[in-house]
């Protein structure tokens, strides 16, 4: 009667285990969403800085969304303006890239200095949010010099510094829009 009853606690317990290893893999297999990014409107508008503010640019989403096992980037090779955003423009590139979201992001470049003194080049990136049905979601800025107050760095680390802050808003607000279940971008 014992080898039985034992027989049945080991059992039971194992197919406990088994049980809860399946439910687990099953809530971790969300589906991927891709969000489709597209280069970011430079301000001002030269030609020279357009290049590495892109490459700092897309270098600094690729780190953030590293982090985010179930989001992937996509990259699209068109500049979007940032003011007078077409829906049907943003839906025919989730068509066609089979995206979930998109964004269009500005990096605005302005000095910072006394009269003809310039201690550095801050920026300011701003990101709207679309979904796949072209309607905006939400939209966020950050401003490098009033939120870090770093007056010291390249122009590339500024980039990166406020893309990270402007995907982090972006992240705040979702949050607050959608319930914490759907919040994960």
């Amino acid at each position: 009667m014992r080898k039985i009853l034992l027989f049945t606690t080991i059992s039971t317990f194992l197919l406990i285990g088994i049980t809860s290893v399946k439910a687990q893999k099953g809530a971790s297999e969300d589906k991927i969403k891709k969000i489709l990014y597209f280069n970011p409107e430079v301000e001002p508008d030269i030609e020279e800085i357009k290049e590495p503010t892109n490459h700092a640019f897309f270098s600094a989403v690729s780190d953030n969304l590293s982090g985010y096992k179930k989001n992937k980037m996509l990259r699209a090779e068109i500049q979007i303006p940032f003011d007078s955003v077409d829906a049907q423009t943003i839906v025919d590139y989730c068509i066609n890239n089979e995206a979930d979201f998109a964004i269009v992001p500005k990096v605005k470049y302005f000095k910072v200095g006394i009269g003809k003194y310039v201690f550095s080049n801050q920026v300011i990136v701003s990101m709207k949010l679309f979904d796949a049905s072209g309607s905006l979601i939400t939209e966020t800025d950050y401003d490098t010099y009033r939120k870090n107050m770093r007056l010291l760095g390249s122009a590339e680390n500024f980039i990166k510094i406020g893309t990270n802050g402007a995907i982090k808003g972006i992240l705040k607000k979702l949050r607050k829009i959608k319930p914490s279940s759907e919040a994960g971008f």
